[in-house]
């Protein structure tokens, strides 16, 4: 994840989100708003990373083990 996305995502989930709870739940110390920061940052990240995983093409007709090994092997030819 990179460029345009990476940095609306920091802005909004990192920023803008964490600013708007710490105050509609009236919290008051830095501790607190970081905490809430690095909730919504994290969470973010995991569904940001879930969704790359599930975007990515299903097993066409071949076996868990194969597509594994047609990966891994196109993975090795980019390198």
């Amino acid at each position: 994840m990179s460029g345009p996305r990476l940095i609306v995502g920091v802005i909004v989930m990192g920023i803008g989100v964490p600013l708007t709870i710490f105050f509609l739940l009236d919290l008051h110390t830095p501790s607190q708003f970081l905490t809430v920061a690095a909730t919504t940052f994290m969470a973010w990240g995991v569904g940001d990373f879930l969704s790359t995983i599930l975007e990515k093409p299903r097993l066409q007709n071949r076996s868990p083990g194969m597509a594994l090994k047609e990966d891994l092997e196109r993975r090795k030819a980019v390198d």
